[in-house]
């Protein structure tokens, strides 16, 4: 092959390449949920939705692709509390670029993160120092709610939206940490020794009621067994009476006689007792008799008192 065959031949391939080349340059695809600028000499000439775009090469090109989704920015604020309680706010800002207002979101902007940023840290260290480290905790919803209203407002004009703001955490010294829990340990440990104490109390005072009640209850019990028995003694002697024609047995007489029944009955029921226990007391039957005394004494006593006389006079 001559030389001057090589030339059409060189020719065709530079003209291949070149086509190639103006092809690639001039067809893009741009993804879901993305905008590409396009512009002209440097200058902005339209948006670019998703799909499969055209360009003319060397004159037009693709200044940025703009993502249209809802993008995430954390960021962290150091701040003193209203008590002089150094925190750390992780604070959480949702937004995404508004379609309609791309163009502003590209040219307004060269760093639209730190302008967040900004106006984060501005908000945050006006919200945090009237407040004390308690409330922080309590308002973090309004210390949310006002980072999202200022940012809302500032960042519209540059087409951006602010769709949430979270504060995920708010973390103070690790030292105000263990003195907050060393507070809270001891105002529950008040709480529950002052728990404890009323529960002590109420025992105490049902345990005093049932005995209270108890020994009332006792105590109706052995007026009603002395009662009972004090119906048997009257009902004994009438019995007596009734049976017996004698006209010489007085009322004494009788008393005596029913005295040495309940007096053997006694000794009874304290034989039947516990046999570790040991009590001296006469057995014979003129105790009966000097009981019986002692008994009229009291009762001739009792009545004295209540008419004002003297039960034994001449003494």
């Amino acid at each position: 092959m001559s030389p001057s065959s090589f030339i059409p031949l060189i020719a065709l391939v530079t003209l291949a390449v070149i086509a190639i080349w103006v092809l690639s340059s001039a067809l893009f695809t741009v993804e879901q949920q993305t905008a590409a600028v396009i512009e002209r000499f440097g200058k902005f000439l339209r948006l670019a939705d998703a799909g499969l775009g055209f360009k003319i090469p060397i004159i037009d090109r693709i200044n940025q692709r703009v993502s249209l989704r809802v993008q995430q920015l954390d960021v962290t604020v150091e701040s003193k509390s209203k008590d002089n309680v150094f925190v750390e706010l992780a604070i959480v800002i949702q937004y995404q670029v508004r379609e309609d207002r791309i163009q502003d979101a590209v040219y307004r902007l060269t760093d639209h993160q730190r302008q967040i940023e900004s106006y984060v840290f501005d908000v945050v260290r006006a919200q945090v120092p009237i407040m004390t480290l308690e409330e922080a905790f309590e308002n973090k919803d309004s210390i949310a709610t006002a980072v999202d209203t200022d940012l809302t407002g500032r960042m519209e004009q540059y087409g951006y939206e602010i769709v949430n703001v979270l504060v995920n955490d708010i973390d103070p010294d690790e030292r105000v940490k263990v003195a907050m829990n060393e507070v809270q340990a001891a105002h529950r440990e008040r709480e529950a020794a002052v728990q404890r104490a009323e529960a002590n109390r109420i025992t105490l005072v049902k345990q005093a009621e049932a005995e209270a009640e108890s020994k009332k209850l006792q105590g109706e019990g052995l007026a009603n067994q002395r009662k009972a028995i004090a119906q048997g003694l009257r009902d004994s002697v009438e019995l007596v009476r009734g049976t017996n024609a004698d006209d010489r047995v007085d009322e004494r007489s009788l008393m005596d006689l029913l005295l040495l029944g309940q007096w053997m009955d006694t000794q009874k029921e304290i034989a039947a007792g516990s046999k570790s226990t040991v009590i001296f007391m006469p057995n014979n039957p003129g105790a009966v008799s000097d009981i019986a005394q002692q008994i009229r004494t009291s009762i001739l006593s009792a009545e004295a008192a209540n008419l004002g006389v003297d039960p034994a006079p001449g003494r």
